[in-house]
């Protein structure tokens, strides 16, 4: 879909900071994240909603693989999913870590707010972050 700015970051088009890639699916960071280290997990191809994914169990066994890697790397269990995402009409998954009471509170008070992540901060955790396979 060419208006669909997952579908320009899967193209290559727009650049991401990448924290898992396979054949089907990516995982990169929110560019306007909730938390430090929030995670958009979506499939390559286009589905406008999650629901709609043909494999949706390899679906959320990518999303589990790196909520698992966020808990090792975070060194927290607590990494909140959630499905919901009106603002692009490509199905994805958030993962948000949280690892104190305060994580929790940006994260209910940044979804009435956003705040772009900066290149120097998506660069240094795209580092702390990625998974390899």
């Amino acid at each position: 879909m060419n208006d669909c700015i997952f579908c320009q970051i899967v193209e290559g088009k727009i650049p991401a900071y990448k924290i898992y890639e396979d054949k089907n699916f990516l995982a990169f960071l929110d560019i306007f994240p909730y938390v430090e280290g929030h995670i958009l997990v979506i499939p390559k191809k286009h589905y406008r909603w999650v629901w709609d994914v043909d494999n949706i169990g390899g679906y959320f066994e990518a999303v589990k693989r790196v909520a698992k890697h966020l808990q090792q790397v975070s060194n927290n269990k607590l990494v909140y999913s959630t499905i919901f995402g009106e603002a692009v009409p490509h199905a994805h998954v958030h993962l948000l870590p949280a690892i104190n009471q305060t994580d929790i509170d940006q994260i209910l008070k940044h979804i009435k707010r956003k705040t772009k992540l900066t290149e120097e901060k998506g660069i240094g955790l795209v580092e702390k972050l990625k998974l390899t396979s």
